[in-house]
């Protein structure tokens, strides 16, 4: 691959893409914009199309055993781009991280136990707490100006108080973009270890670097090997969700045997071949690619905030450090119960609500997935913008 390699767009209507063939389901119009579920518009790398086509026109496809390539190209991936020297044999598959997460607390914890999480946040950390049957402890980020942070005094008396036993770290977070730094990672683990708090650390987006800021591997802080697990795939980084492909990391050895016999029990073994095949293409040769997904994001997050700025300058949206989704903040504008009337009703735009990321707290705020062609971007921007201008309208007559 070539660093002039070309980045297809792709209107995925009628392809049975969730995005954007499940509107109907999910929203209950089928004319919106897609602008919700956390994947891209873009055609996947040429060496990962290339590889699945060359897989495919072998005809085989039997029982498989998974090649020392594919483990290698992973841990190679890791050590050179986020100095994380990953064992093989800590390495375990998951069809998700979310799976893995719904799995991990119930191998760790005991129904009752306190999960810690730090809202707002992905929304199924939180459905992975209640539909165990453990109880949600929330440390909720503190924002300054659209930028958040984490509140370590609220969670280190959270800790002393014994509320927790698992805490669920998002990092880079979605939804509100935070790139965590050495410092805040070291804080806040440190913190985890002296009150034998175990971490769970979704990384899943840690490719996807679009500010100034570094990502670091929670992993390589400090020594947290008998209390830290991490998930990642090359799903969000290179657009294969659909592949079913994911990597646990799990360094300490009866974390992993306890892993083994819940997994065991299930009879979930490996993955499919090609989710397999196309990873490993992806983390030895789509760098380039990546390269210029990230470009393409950072352009079409300036559009969002530059048309916000001009448009509705009390629009608040956060800086987006790291994930390819903008978190956004109405409230000067709409009322938290006409957020649906004004974002999908009038703008016509599927979007990740606010409240589903914490609760009532959060109703003011839409999460806006950026990865699509540039002209969506800016029409959408434009469309919600004109719809906020309609809605002011419509409440300055009725005063």
């Amino acid at each position: 691959m070539n660093k002039t390699e070309e980045i297809i767009y792709r209107d995925r209507r009628g392809t049975d893409c969730n995005k954007w063939d499940s509107l109907e389901e999910r929203f209950g119009k089928a004319d919106l914009m897609p602008l919700w579920v956390a994947d891209m518009d873009f055609e996947a790398p040429a060496c990962v199309r290339e590889a699945l086509e060359t897989c495919a026109k072998e005809g085989l496809y039997g029982y498989y055993r998974v090649p020392e390539g594919y483990y290698e190209a992973f841990m190679t991936w890791e050590k050179k781009y986020h100095g994380y020297e990953v064992e093989k044999q800590w390495l375990r598959y998951s069809p998700g991280v979310v799976p893995a997460i719904n799995w991990l607390v119930q191998i760790l914890t005991e129904p009752g136990d306190g999960i810690g999480v730090m809202t707002p946040v992905y929304y199924p950390f939180m459905n992975a707490v209640k539909d165990n049957g453990r109880t949600l402890v929330d440390c909720p980020l503190r924002e300054e100006g659209g930028c958040y942070h984490m509140d370590m005094e609220h969670f280190e008396r959270l800790a002393e108080e014994g509320k927790m036993k698992l805490f669920i770290l998002c990092s880079p977070h979605n939804p509100v973009g935070r790139v965590w730094s050495r410092e805040e990672l070291g804080a806040l683990l440190d913190c985890c270890k002296a009150h034998g708090i175990f971490v769970l650390a979704d990384e899943i987006h840690h490719d996807l670097i679009v500010g100034d800021k570094k990502q670091t591997a929670a992993a390589t802080v400090g020594d947290y090997t008998h209390m830290l697990v991490t998930m990642t795939a090359a799903s969000k980084t290179f657009n294969l969700a659909g592949m079913k492909n994911s990597i646990v990391i799990i360094p300490d050895e009866q974390v992993r045997e306890k892993w083994d016999a819940f997994t065991g029990r299930l009879h979930v073994g490996d993955g499919g071949m090609m989710g397999y095949v196309a990873v490993r293409a992806a983390y030895e040769g789509g760098r380039e690619w990546l390269d210029a997904i990230l470009s393409i994001i950072r352009d079409n997050a300036a559009c969002l905030r530059g048309v916000l700025a001009d448009e509705l300058p009390e629009a608040v949206m956060s800086p987006l450090e790291g994930t390819y989704l903008a978190w956004v903040n109405l409230s000067s504008y709409v009322k938290p119960e006409d957020m649906k009337l004004v974002v999908q009703d009038m703008a016509g735009l599927a979007v990740d609500y606010g409240e589903w990321f914490g609760g009532s707290a959060y109703a003011p705020f839409i999460r806006i997935n950026l990865a699509t062609g540039r002209e969506n971007i800016k029409l959408a921007a434009e469309k919600l913008c004109a719809a906020v201008k309609a809605y002011e309208g419509k409440q300055g007559q009725n005063q």
